[in-house]
């Protein structure tokens, strides 16, 4: 059998006090990371927003598929398509009773069916899953451990983004279809995530929450 490995790439072993530094500098870093629902309209470099997906490309994949596609959105006229989409299918959504649940738990982050940051936002980062890829001849290359992949990646995307100090919002719209159409995709891929990211707009607001504590969130054995 071909060996196709080569030896592990700048894996330098740190003095544990310099480990230990670099893990809290980027917790202190992470911790202060919050969704932002409200923009600027200020452009982004592109080159920021390129370096923030090639992170994101970085992630570990199941069977190194990198079952990923990332679309940047900047064209305004493709931003408000998607947000007359997108607040369309949330109304429908908001209006259900079955639903009521949801609407009340999330009542105290100050959201709703209306989306502006949608077209704010100077960029939306679309995040597709690819089910399959499609190998030159035509046939389909299946892809394992899809969702846990691009969840991954995903949040890789989102520390580059908060590294490079813009901002951003995780969101779901309640059906993403909608997105396909907009952007022509393929067949293959589905859309898993809306990201907007841009720079807070002045005297932007965010809700104040805690997080769990590390004891909370972890166990041992």
């Amino acid at each position: 059998m071909e060996n196709n490995h080569i030896q592990a790439l700048n894996f330098a072993v740190y003095p544990e006090e310099q480990m230990l530094k670099r893990s809290q500098d980027f917790y202190d870093l992470m911790k202060l990371r919050r969704s932002v629902r409200q923009f600027s309209n200020r452009p982004i470099p592109a080159e920021i927003i390129e370096n923030c997906i090639k992170t994101a490309g970085t992630a570990p994949s199941g069977a190194n598929m990198q079952p990923w596609h990332f679309y940047i959105i900047s064209d305004q006229k493709t931003k408000k398509q998607i947000r007359i989409e997108a607040e369309q299918i949330e109304a429908e959504f908001y209006s259900k009773p079955a639903n009521q649940k949801w609407v009340d738990d999330i009542k105290a982050l100050g959201t709703n069916f209306s989306k502006p940051f949608l077209e704010d936002a100077p960029c939306l980062i679309a995040v597709f899953s690819k089910t399959y890829d499609i190998s030159p001849d035509g046939t389909r290359i299946k892809h394992y451990y899809v969702k846990q992949s691009v969840g991954i990646a995903v949040g890789f995307l989102i520390a580059a983004i908060h590294n490079a100090h813009l901002a951003c919002l995780t969101y779901t719209p309640a059906s993403m279809d909608f997105l396909n159409k907009i952007l022509n995709c393929p067949e293959n891929e589905r859309p898993f995530m809306l990201i907007p990211v841009g720079y807070p707009a002045e005297n932007c607001q965010v809700p104040n929450i805690k997080r769990k504590t590390f004891r909370q969130i972890t166990g041992f054995f």
